[in-house]
């Protein structure tokens, strides 16, 4: 692998060193800098552009067989594989995710594994389809017999800007789908975790894939980023991060009519029926250990039965502080960092403004006395009066939980709707039929009942200040193409 850290750019197949403002790189368990990058100028973010435009306008990537796109992206996978090992050491560093959790192997190699799954998928998605005209219709008034035809070909050009709570994770998800759709791509990470990004553009090259079709732009502030949304040349946005930003994206996006992608902010519910309320007794610390946290689907607000809120909150304390704090690079370590100070600023306004309008802190709630540097936030647990408390309506993106009580099912229905965002949303009950009966009402892009699932196979998506339009599954790769309707008489 090229060295990362002296390259901050990947353009027509050549690497770059960059031209814009240097900026640091730190590791949030210890707040100290590991690596230090001269960002590209917002002119190398703009050949960029005009690279995959070319590579798109007068290459041979969008129209060529997409068996031949399928069989280059098998060798680009490949190589991102093999540095495997290497990719989850450099994002443990960047994201102070743990490195011996669940969410760690989530970070890369559980995308990796189900990268072949992306290319099934779209290998098995016919390039057209009839449209189901009625028998009545498929004969002109003339006589005339007629078909009708969906036709799927590629948007073009494709900004992919990740996340930095899952900078591989999040990348994949968009670069892969796009490609083996036909698009040509430029991928800004975000400048908070941007090392892993580079790995894209060396498994570029050693795969041959032609000059142009995937390109990697690093920089230290957000002026290319919103070259990306704005510039003519690009055809589609796809972005993940938060609501706030996700807002101006669309906003930007607007004057040239980009097609977008964009997975947003949550404040996801978990509802738990009388029948399972054992199960909610983890619930916190599965939200907390989930990389402390900042997980934009994560359930943050969990509703049980009023009756039993009391006893649950003794258990679920008792629990969450069994939690243990501290470096990625501990094996021992539960609960990493969170990102940088602004996080940790940000989880320590929302529990006072929860705590002023009546919330109780039942667990942490502060910075960790043990850990001198790095940027820690402790699993926080709040005895939340209502769903209109700051902890139940604002993303904290941090290791806190609100658990509210709830009357009967339709009052836990009514707060887990009255919300900004429509993310993701749980519902747990031994009765099958009356947990769906419940989560058929949830108004969210997904809902889980008693399990979830992570798949190639599943889309998901938000509704509301969540996003717009579905990633994974067949509508993640829809997402990427054009649909043409194809009359046709004969």
């Amino acid at each position: 692998m090229a060295n990362q850290f002296e390259y901050s750019g990947f353009i027509d197949n050549q690497f770059i060193t960059g031209e814009g403002a240097a900026f640091d790189i730190e590791n949030p368990s210890s707040g100290s800098v590991f690596a230090r990058l001269k960002g590209l100028s917002v002119a190398q973010t703009r050949d960029a552009i005009a690279a995959a435009r070319r590579a798109f306008d007068c290459g041979d990537w969008a129209t060529q067989p997409a068996i031949q796109r399928i069989a280059l992206l098998r060798r680009f996978i490949e190589c991102l594989q093999a540095n495997s090992q290497e990719l989850s050491h450099l994002v443990m560093q960047e994201t102070g995710c743990p490195g011996h959790t669940g969410v760690m192997h989530a970070q890369v190699n559980t995308p990796l594994k189900q990268a072949t799954d992306i290319l099934e998928l779209y290998r098995s998605l016919p390039e057209l389809e009839e449209n189901p005209l009625p028998l009545h219709e498929r004969v002109t008034p003339m006589g005339q017999s007629v078909q009708s035809l969906r036709r799927y070909t590629p948007v073009g050009v494709v900004a992919a800007v990740a996340a930095y709570n899952m900078p591989f994770y999040t990348a994949l998800w968009k670069v892969l789908p796009a490609l083996v759709a036909g698009n040509t791509v430029v991928l800004r990470p975000n400048p908070l975790t941007p090392l892993s990004a580079m790995a894209f553009a060396q498994a570029a090259l050693d795969a041959g894939l032609p000059a142009g079709v995937l390109n990697v732009v690093i920089e230290a502030g957000a002026d290319g980023a919103q070259l990306l949304t704005t510039e003519p040349a690009v055809d589609m946005v796809a972005f993940t991060g938060s609501s706030h930003v996700g807002s101006q994206v669309m906003a930007q996006s607007a004057a040239t009519m980009k097609r977008l992608q964009l997975e947003l902010g949550g404040k996801s519910a978990q509802i738990f029926l009388p029948s399972a309320i054992d199960k909610a007794v983890i619930a916190p610390l599965a939200v907390c250990a989930a990389h402390a946290g900042q997980g934009c689907a994560l359930g943050t607000r969990i509703f049980v039965p009023e009756a039993h809120k009391a006893e649950l909150l003794d258990k679920m304390t008792a629990a969450i502080k069994s939690l243990r704090v501290g470096r990625s690079d501990d094996p021992q370590t539960q609960v990493g960092p969170v990102i940088n100070a602004t996080a940790v600023e940000r989880c320590e306004r929302i529990v006072a403004a929860a705590v002023e309008g009546g919330a109780r802190v039942l667990a942490g709630g502060q910075r960790p006395d043990h850990l001198d540097s790095g940027y820690y936030f402790e699993p926080t647990l709040l005895d939340v009066p209502d769903n209109r408390n700051a902890a139940a309506q604002q993303e904290v993106f941090g290791p806190v939980v609100a658990v509210i009580g709830y009357r009967d099912i339709d009052h836990a229905i009514a707060m887990a709707n009255d919300s900004d965002f429509g993310l993701s949303g749980y519902v747990f009950s031994n009765d099958v039929r009356e947990a769906l009966s419940v989560a058929t009402r949830i108004k969210s892009g997904t809902v889980n009942v008693n399990a979830s699932v992570f798949s190639a196979y599943a889309s998901s998506g938000g509704q509301r200040m969540s996003g717009v339009g579905r990633e994974r599954g067949a509508e993640g790769l829809r997402i990427y193409q054009q649909v043409t309707c194809l009359n046709i008489g004969g």
